[in-house]
Formats: structure tokens, sequence, C-alpha cells
């Protein structure tokens, strides 16, 4: 007979099994699925978060802010971990500004975690870093300093802390940094704190970036903006400053009704009169034309293929260098129908039109310029007088940059350096050649040109007390949905400073002024207020050691400085400014010599006459020129009448003769 276990047997047994089981179950956990389990409670227990970077600034081309990181703090403590309540009571009561029993009675409880995010500066958290069981958190703020100047160009960051428009947009991969990240323990209630056992991963700061902008000049092209937007009740405007050796963009200044309406890189515009210099280009590139060809101006009215083409100033004969100064729209059209319409097309291809430029920031126009296969029989007339094309402002600045540059044209560019965070250098801009539009004497050539237009041409009202300027204005009509409007237009001038060598392109645009609306008046007196203000302000962008040098030099009478029927004013004015004694004047350039070679003669008779009437008479006539003293013409050598070799020089004496010095050129 079997006997049967007793009780006591069955339990130990039953707790054997059970002991078993756990045994069993404790190997499978740990053993067969410990790494599973593992991770799971970590999870559960601890989080892995991003810590920002903290942003590269944005400084202007002399290290002055534009767009900063500011860096705060908010407070967090365990007060389980705190090792000295009464000492940490105290000094988070004064970083805080908080009652010390509050504190105190904080740091008494069973709370886990208490957080005061702030934000507090870190001259008022810095003594809370020793403290065990406080935990400082960083963050960081886009600040501003100056939140108005170039605030479309530099644009703004979103709530993540990414660039959101403007170059905070386009440089993000380069101010952005690289974010760290750390370890948070989790309650069970869901709350977060830094693990003193899990040190964080330290983000990497972006790089700073330093722009071509001149802050200070920035600021003086957007108040001269403003002023003249205010004053001529535009719907908006743009002014663009250029450094014609380099590219570089030192001012980028737009004032719009609405903010998406656009921009001097977005907003391409048919620039009128200010694009018949690149015709003049043109033809002198093909050798279709020179400075001193004519055609007759027809009184102020001409059609030509049927079309009415009218002037403001009727005129007769007219040179080349006469249509530019005088902005005849007869001229230029007689004169574009010398270019085949590949020549035309590709003079203003090659001086950047129809392309972006390839500035660092999105949404830049690439303006219009179509193939010649889609003009019609009067595409050359339109593109000559500035219509058929649009261009934007910054294209405008670069094209007439590439004449200031010795005929070649530049890319521009608002980045001129970038530095990581300690200051070392990572990268400096380079002068970025796109293609030689004319030779350097044609350049030169088109600029005396400009020098016209700003003596004693349309753009007299831009003229400078001090220093010469080259320019040019227009004043084309607006197109509102494909058709012109009468009575709407967009005056523009464009500014070579100093005339004879440039250091700054300036471009200034209006929408739709009301009342007068010429160039001469609105557009072209914004650009000597800015030169005003400029050369008024200590460390703005201009070599004043070259504008003492200029200054010191007398600049040769030119045939494209002197009016049609001899402005006794302005002839007065502009020789009263700067009296000449014993220069000789060429022209045309020895690139460009008298087409019909030495052949022999008559010299005109100048005396009573200007100097500058005189200076063009005898540069029409194919003769240099060598002026003694100032004032009214008294007699030439050789005299009026004689026969002389066409390019051979006229002495001319005027009343007021000096003496001495010797010929220079």
């Amino acid at each position: 007979m079997i006997k049967r276990p007793s009780r006591i047997t069955l339990v130990g047994a039953a707790f054997v099994l059970a002991a078993i089981a756990i045994v069993v179950r404790a190997v499978e956990v740990q053993l067969l699925h410990g790494d599973s389990w593992r991770r799971r409670a970590a999870e559960q227990q601890t989080v892995k978060v991003e810590l920002p970077a903290p942003r590269g600034a944005i400084y202007d081309r002399n290290g002055v802010a534009i767009a900063l990181s500011q860096v705060t703090y908010g407070v967090g403590v365990a007060p389980k971990e705190v090792s000295d309540a009464s000492r940490a009571a105290g000094l988070l009561a004064k970083a805080l500004g908080k009652q010390r029993f509050e504190i105190a009675r904080v740091l008494a409880s069973d709370r886990v975690w208490v957080e005061w995010p702030g934000p507090y500066d870190w001259n008022a958290v810095a003594p809370l870093k020793s403290v065990r069981g406080v935990y400082l958190e960083q963050r960081l703020q886009r600040f501003y300093p100056r939140p108005d100047l170039a605030a479309g160009l530099i644009g703004r960051t979103d709530q993540t802390g990414h660039g959101a428009s403007g170059l905070e947009r386009a440089l993000d991969s380069t101010l952005a940094g690289r974010p760290g990240s750390a370890v948070m323990l989790r309650d069970r209630a869901g709350h977060t704190y830094p693990s003193p056992s899990r040190p964080a991963a330290e983000p990497q700061s972006g790089e700073d970036v330093y722009l071509t902008l001149d802050a200070e000049l920035e600021e003086i092209a957007e108040r001269a903006l403003a002023t003249a937007v205010a004053t001529t009740r535009a719907s908006g405007g743009d002014v663009v400053i250029l450094q014609p050796a380099t590219g570089e963009i030192l001012a980028l200044s737009s004032i719009r009704q609405k903010a998406e309406e656009g921009s001097g890189l977005g907003d391409a515009f048919e620039p009128g009169s200010t694009a018949k210099l690149f015709t003049a280009a043109a033809l002198l590139r093909t050798g279709k034309a020179t400075a001193a060809d004519t055609v007759f101006g027809e009184n102020g009215h001409y059609v030509l293929n049927g079309r009415a083409i009218d002037d403001v100033h009727p005129n007769r004969e007219l040179t080349l260098a006469d249509v530019i100064r005088v902005s005849s729209n007869i001229g230029i059209s007689k004169f574009s129908t010398r270019l085949t319409p590949p020549e035309q097309f590709e003079a203003l291809r090659d001086f950047g039109f129809g392309t972006p430029t390839g500035i660092e920031i999105a949404g830049e126009s690439p303006g219009r310029l179509r193939n010649p296969r889609f003009w019609t029989v009067e595409s050359p007339a339109s593109l000559a007088m500035g219509y058929e094309v649009a261009v934007t402002p910054l294209q405008l600045a670069a094209a007439y940059g590439a004449l200031a540059n010795g005929g070649v044209l530049l890319e521009p560019t608002l980045v001129r350096e970038i530095r990581d965070a300690d200051g070392t250098v990572r990268s400096v801009a380079r002068a970025r050649p796109a293609r030689r539009a004319v030779s350097a004497s044609i350049a030169s050539q088109l600029i005396h040109m400009l020098q016209g237009v700003v003596e004693e041409g349309t753009g007299r009202s831009a003229a400078l007390g001090t220093y010469s300027l080259a320019g040019k204005t227009g004043t084309p009509r607006r197109t509102v949905n494909g058709h012109y409007l009468a009575g709407h237009y967009t005056p523009n001038f464009v500014g070579l400073f100093p005339a004879q060598d440039p250091q700054l392109v300036l471009v200034v645009k209006l929408d739709d002024p009301q009342g007068d609306y010429l160039s001469g008046a609105t557009a072209a007196p914004v650009v000597r207020s800015i030169l005003e203000a400029a050369l008024a302000t200590p460390g703005v962008t201009v070599d004043r050691g070259r504008l003492a040098e200029v200054a010191r030099q007398r600049r040769p009478v030119g045939p494209s400085a002197v009016p049609a029927g001899d402005s006794a004013a302005g002839s007065a004015r502009a020789e009263e400014a700067a009296p000449v004694s014993d220069v000789v004047v060429s022209w045309p350039p020895s690139a460009a010599p008298p087409r019909d070679g030495a052949r022999p003669r008559a010299v005109p008779d100048v005396a009573g006459l200007s100097l500058r009437a005189a200076a063009r008479t005898l540069h029409q006539q194919g003769f240099e020129v060598r002026v003694e003293g100032w004032g009214k013409v008294a007699a030439t050598s050789p005299e009026a009448g004689s026969a002389a070799p066409a390019g051979s020089t006229v002495t001319v004496r005027a009343g007021g003769a000096a003496t001495g010095g010797g010929a220079r050129r």
C-alpha cells in the first residue's frame, strides 16, 4: 500500500515548484529578454532631448551687429538632490527675485522637480551653477539690435529658431550650427529633469556671417528713399548701392505699400532711358558708330516703321554723346537701325540682362530679354529706348558697375566673410567676373558720356559741388495688365561716383510718383542726397584718399558735357567750380580716331563762346583741345579759318588766362 504524502510535503513541493518557476522566469527576463526589458524601462524613465545650437550672428562689413542669438536661462531644481537646502534657498531667492521662505518651502516638499522658466540672464543665474540639485536650462532667442535696418533683406527666424525669410533663410545651413543632445529623467507624472549621471552632448554654434552691407550707408539710403517716396507720393521704391570693383552690395533698400508686392530683387521693370547706354555700347563695340557720329533729331518728332517717336526737347543734329546727354528717343532709335538684332541682343545679354545675377538669396527675378527671333519690327527701337526689356534694380546696378570696372561684369554678392564662433575665418568672398561686356576704352567713353548727362544734361539735379558724378536718367511709362497707362511712370536714375574713378554705383527707382514724375526731378536728387549724407558720415565705405586725389585733379572739358545751344548759365557754373589751365582734351579717344584720317579742315571760329561750347565745336570737327585760362574764349591757335589736320591740337585761350603749367592728359 502506497503511503500518501503528507500535507507538509505537498506544501513544500509547491514552494519548490514556485521557486523553480520564479527562477525560470527570472532567467527568461534577465538573460533571454533582458536587453529588451531594459530598453523599455529606459524609454519609460528617460527621454532624449535636443539641445539647440547657438545661431550664428549676422554683422555688416564693419562688424556692426545686425542679428544676434541672445542666450537666456530657465532654472530647474530637483529638491531631493539638494544637499545644503539653506544655502540653496538663499542663492535661488536672490537669483530668481523670490522670497527666501517661498524657496525654502519648495525645497522641503516632496516634489521631484520644480521649474522657473524665466527667462533669466547669465549674470543673474551664474551663482547657481555650482549648487547641487539646481540645473540651468539654456534657451536661445534671435535678437535684432537695429530691427528696422534692412529688415526685409535680413529676414526673420520662425518659432523653431530656423530661418523663415530673407538672408536668415538663405543662409540657414551656415547660421544654424549643429544641435546637441541630453538625456532627461521622467517621473511618473511625466515631468522631466536633467540626469546627473548622463552628461549632455554639447551643441556646436553656427558660423557668423559678415555681409557686404554698410549699416550706415544702408540707413542713409533707407532714410533718403523714405523721404523721396513721401515727397513724391510714390507707391514705393528701391535703392541699390554697389561697389563696382568687387561686386559687393553696400546697401539694398526697398519700400512697398504691401510687403508681398516685391523688392529690388524680385521686381523687374522696364528701365526706359537708363538702358539707352547699352545700345550706345553695342554701337561702339561693333564699330557701327563713334561718340562723334551724328543723326538728325527731326526737331522732336519722327515716324519710324509707322510708329511716332517724340523727344521732350526738340533737337536738330545730335552726336551719339548728345543722344545720351539729352536722352533723345529719336536719336537712339535712329542709331539702333545700324545694329543687327543679334548685335543689339548680345550687348544687352552681355551686360547681364535676362538672367539672375546669382546673389545669395532666393526669389531673384531674371528680368526679361526676348530672343531676337521673337522680336517685331518695332523691337529694336523699343529696346534702344529701354522698353521690351525688364530689369531689376540690382541688374541695372551690376550692368553700370561693369562700366566702372573697365568693362568687366561682376556677379554681385551680399556675403563678405564667414567665420567660426571663435573668429576663425572660414571663407572670404572674391570678385566673381561673369564676362567682359566691352573693352576698357569703350567703358571709359561711355562713362564720359554719362558725365555729360549730370553736368549739362537731364541729370543735373544729381550734381555735387565738390566731386563730378556720371549718371543717366530714365522715365519709362508703367504697364498695368500689359497696357501702358498715361500719367503712370517709373522714374529711375543710375549714378557713378565719382565720375573719374568710380567707387560707388547708385540706382534709385520710384514707383508711380504723383505730380512731377521726370527722373531728373524725382530719382536723381535722391542720389545727390545719399552721397552728401555719406560724405558727411565718418566710417562710410568710401576711400577718402582716392577721393582727395580725384579732387586734386582737374577734369578735362569733354564734348558730352556741353549742352546743345550752349547754356551760358550751366557753362559758367561748371567753369567756376573747376577752372582749368593748359589742359589737353582728347576726343574722340585714341581707341576711336576720326574716320576720315588726318585730312586738313578749317578751324572753326569759337571766339566769345564758353570753354565747354568751344571744346564741343572743335571736337565735332575732330580736333583735340588745349585750354589756357577760363571764362569766354578770346582766340585760338591756329587761328579760326586756317587749315589744320584732323586729330591735331587747337589751343583755346580764354579771358582769364593763367600762367605757367604744362600740358597734361
